[in-house]
């Protein structure tokens, strides 16, 4: 480990995570972690942990956690879009030289459904954003 821990810990959780203030000035040299809070991404709520205040410096240091792993959230999201035009690009390649018969029958109904859905969506969405101004390209 390294010579010096942070004074937070967050446990990510589904939709945020357990906010541990992170303890190692005690006459054993051990680690404790005491739990202070659970934070809500979603809905940017902070919940004390038991009958506990959290101090200001408790909640800037939650604050600025919650948004950066936004941030990374966020990042996270586009790339996996990205990755998934890859995806159908390979996908169609797969179709066009190497699927057998029967495994373009297995996935071909779902996939052309799948691809109708996104394409609506996106027609939709492309469509509201010439007509509010707000495309860009």
């Amino acid at each position: 480990m390294g010579a010096e821990l942070p004074d937070y810990y967050f446990r990510v959780r589904e939709n945020g995570a357990a906010v541990f203030r992170v303890d190692t000035e005690n006459r054993q040299r051990r680690i404790e972690m005491d739990q202070i809070a659970i934070v809500n991404i979603r809905n940017g709520e902070i919940k004390p942990h038991g009958d506990r205040t959290l101090s200001p410096e408790d909640l800037e240091r939650i604050q600025a956690w919650m948004a950066d792993r936004a941030e990374v959230l966020a990042h996270r999201d586009i790339d996996d879009i990205h990755r998934a035009v890859d995806y159908l690009n390979l996908t169609t390649q797969w179709a066009q030289s190497r699927a057998t018969e029967d495994q373009l029958e297995n996935v071909t109904d779902t996939l052309l459904l799948a691809m109708h859905d996104l394409r609506s969506v996106l027609v939709r969405k492309k469509a509201d954003r010439l007509l509010s101004g707000v495309d860009r390209g």
